[in-house]
């Protein structure tokens, strides 16, 4: 690519394509007459939606395309996530932006018949969001109520063709990065904009460019992609990479310009394949039209990028861990200072960043710090993608201005809590988070609110809770995955998240003593201050937050010898109600241990003796005879 108008022709030669597909909340660019189809029909080919049997789907359609003879009319897409994971495979015809809900084959043809070939809509299998008290809302607030600029593309392009991420715009914005503007004006641009690290801590990107940015041409330097997402429940940087890869590729080339490397690399879990095929079709795409390389626009600024695949361990998203393992060697953490951005890389002034962060940089050069800035809070601007999961009815990502409440995020887009429950908490940031309880139902969602109540932002994760989630048993989880994914280099994670869980055993097995809680919020501090890393330092966070605004929890546990939720299976007993009992016998069959006696036609017991809680009786029981206490 030798300069901005010949990425101009290619733009102006994808609108007749691109223009149509304009989704739910957009406005849809100038037409321009092209040569190919403008009718599309766009398969969801996200992870969740793959496994979903979204291939197959997408074969259903090809295939009924060529018996009709409208290939010159319709093209089936393969996009990334559509976003809306609960309602997955999702399958959306263009023009019109008409959304259909968990498409199989056999939909497929339904849909093809009705809608492609009759003209109308198949109204059987519309997508319909879910509210809590579980009727359909077909008003759109999941995609309506959304401000998508990371995910700008995810679902509206085919992430396997660079014309079609240039027909959005792509690549303007490193065309005019080394074309219009000094390495020093772009990072003042990112500094100016506010934009804060996206993987967890929030810390300023502009800044950490600025650190590395000096001896410019002098010494080697390298960017680096963070695409190592391990948090439980989150996916929002593997969508981005599944569905928008080049937005990635792009970023990098621009902190590469801004800092003086000619070099990244983009580490990234070999467990995302689909990520992976389609980062590497993009670099191949991109190095082809001269957008990584030598050269670029015609300058002398040269940037490639590598990827580096990841075996699966928590501990190399911290940045020091990952360069470590780039480097070929095991994946452990080590002491700062030096920062990445003196001694980062082979020995190297580095920048780190993650799949998120970058994605929000070329909008920021193209349409300025002002737009940026108008979203979001002072402190925290611009968006934030969550992967909404746990107890809520709409599951998927979600990317919402910071600053707006957990209580909008939870209740206008994500549909509520399911089966008419109440909320109890929503765990933010991962095993490095904190549960945010119902009292802060209506806190604003920025770094700085979040903190300032035992909570982080994190990568983006966010698991809702209800009723019937025990926070004791939360903090175990999280627990859990943090002591199974510890390296090990550092003695207060290594040994302090054992004794951790140690405790946590204790307590939810109804064996702990107040001491132990003490003891328990003693430790925590202990490894928060020693720890080596941020994982170790972190870990602790989900028990300090739970102690915090779920103690009477931890205190029912060891005084009461009572799960308040019902879920610690060492602390429950299984009761028949004998004035809802029927004497049926359902429940006396179905017990694999024999511990359910009585008549015919009378009230039958339990024996807790012999109870191993199975819960098997409650599932067969007709009547809801049979309560947890």
């Amino acid at each position: 690519m030798k300069s901005l108008e010949e990425l101009k022709v290619i733009r102006d030669r994808m609108q007749s394509q691109i223009g149509p597909r304009c989704g739910v909340g957009e406005t849809a660019p100038e037409h321009v007459e092209g040569d190919g189809p403008e009718k599309f029909i766009m398969v969801c080919g996200g992870t969740g939606c793959h496994s979903g049997h979204s291939q197959e789907v997408m074969d259903r359609f090809e295939k009924l395309i060529k018996v009709a003879g409208k290939e010159k009319e319709y093209k089936v897409i393969q996009t990334g996530c559509q976003g809306l994971c609960a309602k997955g495979p999702i399958v959306v015809i263009h023009p019109g932006a008409v959304f259909y809900e968990e498409v199989n084959p056999d939909k497929a043809e339904v849909i093809f018949r009705e809608h492609v070939e009759g003209g109308n809509v198949a109204s059987k299998y519309l997508l319909r969001e879910e509210n809590a008290d579980g009727t359909n809302d077909e008003d759109f607030k999941f995609y309506n109520r959304q401000t998508r600029i990371a995910l700008r593309n995810c679902g509206m392009i085919d992430p396997e063709n660079i014309d079609e991420y240039i027909g959005r715009g792509g690549y303007e914005a490193l065309g005019r990065s080394l074309t219009q503007m000094s390495p020093d004006d772009v990072i003042q641009v990112v500094l100016d904009s506010g934009l804060r690290g996206r993987g967890g801590a929030g810390f300023p990107t502009g800044k950490k460019w600025k650190f590395a940015c000096g001896n410019r041409g002098q010494v080697q330097k390298y960017v680096c992609c963070n695409a190592d997402e391990g948090d439980p429940g989150a996916f929002m940087d593997r969508s981005i990479l599944e569905g928008d890869p080049h937005s990635v590729l792009e970023a990098m080339a621009i902190a590469g310009y801004a800092i003086g490397a000619d070099q990244g690399y983009i580490y990234v879990r070999a467990e995302y394949p689909i990520a992976v095929d389609r980062l590497r079709i993009a670099i191949r795409q991109a190095r082809e039209y001269g957008l990584l390389g030598k050269n670029l626009f015609g300058t002398d600024f040269n940037f490639d990028i590598d990827l580096r695949l990841g075996a699966g361990a928590f501990v190399c998203g911290e940045e020091t861990a990952l360069m470590t393992s780039i480097e070929g060697n095991r994946g452990e953490p080590h002491t700062r200072p030096p920062f990445p951005a003196v001694k980062g890389l082979f020995q190297s002034p580095t920048v780190l960043n993650n799949v998120e962060t970058y994605a929000n940089i070329p909008e920021i050069i193209v349409k300025g710090v002002d737009w940026f800035r108008s979203m979001g809070t002072e402190g925290s601007t611009g968006t934030k993608v969550f992967a909404l999961g746990g107890k809520v009815n709409n599951t998927g990502l979600v990317e919402v201005p910071m600053g707006t409440t957990l209580r909008e995020v939870i209740e206008e887009i994500g549909g509520g809590v399911p089966k008419g429950k109440k909320f109890k908490a929503a765990q933010t940031g991962g095993p490095s988070g904190g549960c945010i309880p119902e009292k802060y139902y209506d806190i604003p969602i920025d770094y700085e609110t979040l903190k300032s109540i035992g909570c982080m932002m994190g990568s983006g994760g966010m698991i809702v809770m209800d009723e019937d989630n025990c926070m004791v048993d939360i903090a175990k989880f999280f627990l859990e995955f943090t002591v199974s994914e510890s390296c090990g280099k550092c003695a207060p994670c290594r040994i302090g998240t054992r004794r951790l869980r140690e405790i946590l055993d204790k307590i939810v097995s109804g064996k702990g003593t107040m001491e132990d809680l003490d003891l328990l919020e003693e430790l925590c501090y202990h490894l928060k201050s020693n720890s080596l890393c941020a994982l170790g330092q972190t870990a602790p966070n989900p028990v300090l937050s739970t102690l915090r605004y779920f103690r009477d929890e931890y205190e029912a546990h060891v005084k009461e010898h009572r799960c308040p939720a019902g879920v610690c299976k060492a602390l429950l007993h299984y009761v028949i109600d004998p004035e809802k009992c029927k004497g049926c016998t359902a429940c006396s069959r179905v017990c694999p241990v024999d511990a359910i006696s009585g008549e015919v036609k009378k009230a039958h017991v339990i024996d807790t003796d012999k109870c191993i809680k199975c819960g098997a009786c409650i599932e067969k029981c007709r009547f809801d005879a049979i309560k947890k206490q």
